[in-house]
């Protein structure tokens, strides 16, 4: 439901109450609005940790967390779990997750939270939110040297993102898969990896993840 959705419908309660009496609607109307301000919570989160993506690719040394970053994503999961939403709650622990793994660089709090996610998000058959916490999954197991399963993570986070045909999210786990392909002695699979992200990448126009690849390539294929 949208938001826009949402206050129409805590309007009509409203209205339900100021006019027929019907003080229970408010409390229905309450649900209504906690589900927007989760809603806007998440994204505003969203776009808080994406600028930091975007410093992090300018400058590392200058990339900074914002502290109201998690306080967003962490308001939004307590809101979906009072509203029995447990699609919502799965989407905001992912983003939790991703805060501490990406900003704060801390797999051992983020794993937990991920792995609670994926659960919520395979139970909502919530496809986008499952495929995302396997990826950031896989990232934490490549880092902790166990790459058979990096890689399983990272291919089942791609099946899912081609069946709903995020293909430039394909070509950034592809990308992680060449990684784990090096370190696992792999150079000619790391090689093809490379190769398919760049073909998807390009003809997605998916340019900060072309400068993935060609980072990777630098760094695993040199000349």
């Amino acid at each position: 439901m949208s938001a826009e959705d949402r206050i129409e419908r805590a309007r009509l309660l409203y209205e339900r109450a100021v006019f027929d009496g019907d003080a229970d609607a408010l409390a229905s109307a309450d649900s209504e609005l906690d589900g927007v301000e989760a809603d806007l919570a998440l994204a505003r989160g969203r776009i808080m940790h994406t600028r930091f993506l975007a410093q992090r690719d300018d400058d590392p040394e200058r990339a900074a967390e914002d502290s109201r970053e998690l306080a967003l994503f962490e308001r939004a999961a307590e809101l979906y779990r009072e509203l029995a939403d447990a699609r919502g709650e799965g989407e905001a622990l992912f983003w939790i997750g991703c805060f501490h793994q990406v900003v704060r660089r801390d797999d051992q709090t983020a794993v937990p939270i991920l792995e609670r996610s994926r659960e919520l998000a395979d139970a909502a058959g919530d496809k986008r939110t499952l495929s995302e916490a396997l990826r950031h999954l896989g990232i934490a197991e490549h880092r902790a040297g166990r790459l058979d399963c990096a890689r399983e993570r990272l291919e089942e986070s791609n099946r899912l993102r081609r069946e709903i045909g995020q293909m430039p999210g394909v070509a950034a786990n592809l990308v992680g898969l060449a990684y784990v392909a090096a370190a696992d002695d792999r150079r000619e699979d790391a090689r093809a990896l490379l190769a398919e992200a760049t073909a998807i990448a390009q003809s997605t126009d998916a340019h900060r993840i072309m400068r993935q690849v060609e980072e990777a390539r630098a760094h695993l294929l040199p000349l």
